[in-house]
């Protein structure tokens, strides 16, 4: 991990916290609205791997909590686990697998959904599941994935792949 990928992470992922916060939440569809941040943050696991999906999970996170004076560590706790996995898929899938970033972003989203509601259960708020399920995730699920292939054409670009690294993908498996 290159320090100058660090950087461009940090300032991309509070650049895509702060419009979240400010611009894409008056964006809602029933409950629920597209979560910028999160699918940046698997683009950028699936590109660099599970150390910056998880270090950017963190201070995204923080970033959100504290511009919506929500629960300070829910949203990092959450991103966190989420970078780290889809950096985790991103090094487990091959170049020949099908969609990586669709399956990336709806298994993040349902995780980071279903988590928080339990987190936000855990603490004493509640939500009838059928309210969550067809207002808040569904919703939040078809939205995630209409920002998936700009999102990731974006940190594709930002983010290249190494010589090296463009070498390796490059070779296919033997027999």
């Amino acid at each position: 991990m290159i320090a100058v990928d660090v950087v461009k992470a940090a300032a991309l992922l509070f650049l895509a916290a702060v419009l979240e916060v400010s611009l894409v939440s008056y964006l809602e569809i029933g409950e629920a609205h597209p979560e910028l941040v999160l699918v940046l943050l698997v683009s950028l696991g699936l590109l660099r791997g599970p150390v910056l999906g998880a270090l950017g999970g963190f201070w995204a996170g923080l970033v959100l909590d504290t511009a919506s004076l929500g629960t300070l560590g829910l949203t990092s706790l959450l991103l966190t686990i989420a970078g780290f996995w889809c950096g985790r898929f991103g090094e487990a899938t091959t170049r020949s697998s099908a969609n990586p970033v669709l399956v990336a972003i709806l298994l993040a989203t349902v995780g980071v959904g279903t988590g928080s509601a339990l987190l936000h259960f855990m603490l004493g708020e509640t939500l009838p599941v059928s309210d969550f399920v067809v207002g808040v995730l569904l919703p939040s699920l078809a939205l995630n994935l209409l920002l998936s292939y700009p999102v990731y054409g974006l940190a594709r670009r930002l983010f290249p792949a190494a010589p090296k690294e463009r070498r390796a993908m490059e070779v296919g498996a033997v027999g």
